[in-house]
């Protein structure tokens, strides 16, 4: 018989418990997941009851009561509370999404939050982003153009020509998409996965950049664009609301159609 063997900390135990101690019209329960590295111990879900009339509406807003009133340990990243920065990406109730535009009261049921899957944790709800960056890096995500233009003016654009841009420069590099993606769970190594392709076509499609081809040829690969099997998991999880797979495709249509 087959015996298979758990990784490492991946099994969560129950944590503790930080009930209100008086009754209030307006509770609501969070589990929320935690692991420090330097201890020997097993990841475990706390529980923290909320008084919902002391703290803001979002889920970031909890999570900052949390720290500051109940538990300051508690490990998140955060920044701009917009929607804009991407810090605070997380799973909440079960979907990958920015806490800071999750409402509370979408969440019908005790709120369970957890870091972003299959990624290694630093530490609680921050996950090491570090091999997505590199591999953002590698797209080298800046414009490329050695001609001056004729009358030595900035590279414009006309309307037409930006509009194509629409859907990929508001990107905020959440990875959200990216750890929703089953081949990126299974050859992150490799595969660029949604976002940073999402990013690498945003200069694609650039009509001032000047090195189309070279990037394309960087990314006629089986592993870093290839793995993408149009699962469609990033573009449902993207609290942007855009669509990594469309743009993974515009990719590989470049690519078949250069002669």
């Amino acid at each position: 018989m087959v015996q298979l063997t758990l990784p490492k900390n991946s099994k969560i135990s129950k944590g503790n418990m930080f009930a209100l101690e008086k009754n209030v019209s307006r509770k609501k329960t969070f589990k929320i997941y935690r692991y420090d590295p330097e201890t020997k111990d097993n990841p475990r879900l706390d529980t923290f009851e909320v008084d919902l009339d002391e703290c803001g509406p979002m889920v970031l807003d909890a999570l900052i009561y949390i720290k500051n009133k109940v538990d300051p340990s508690l490990t998140f990243r955060r920044s701009c509370r917009e929607g804009v920065c991407g810090s605070c990406s997380m799973n909440i109730d079960g979907t990958n999404t920015l806490a800071c535009t999750k409402n509370i009261n979408d969440v019908s049921k005790d709120v369970k939050i957890y870091p972003l899957p299959h990624m290694e944790v630093i530490k609680d709800l921050v996950p090491d982003l570090s091999q997505a960056y590199k591999q953002y890096a590698s797209i080298e995500p800046w414009l490329k153009s050695e001609s001056a233009t004729e009358d030595g003016l900035e590279r414009r654009q006309s309307p037409e020509e930006r509009k194509k841009l629409d859907g990929a420069y508001e990107c905020i590099l959440c990875f959200c998409c990216s750890t929703s993606c089953p081949s990126y769970w299974w050859n992150g190594d490799e595969y660029l996965g949604p976002a940073v392709l999402l990013q690498a076509y945003r200069w694609i499609a650039d009509t001032r950049d000047e090195a189309t081809d070279e990037r394309l040829n960087e990314l006629e690969d089986s592993f870093k664009l290839y793995r993408c099997h149009t699962i469609m998991n990033c573009t449902k999880t993207c609290p942007k609301g855009l669509n990594p797979a469309k743009a993974i495709s515009k990719i590989k249509k470049a690519i078949s159609e250069r002669t």
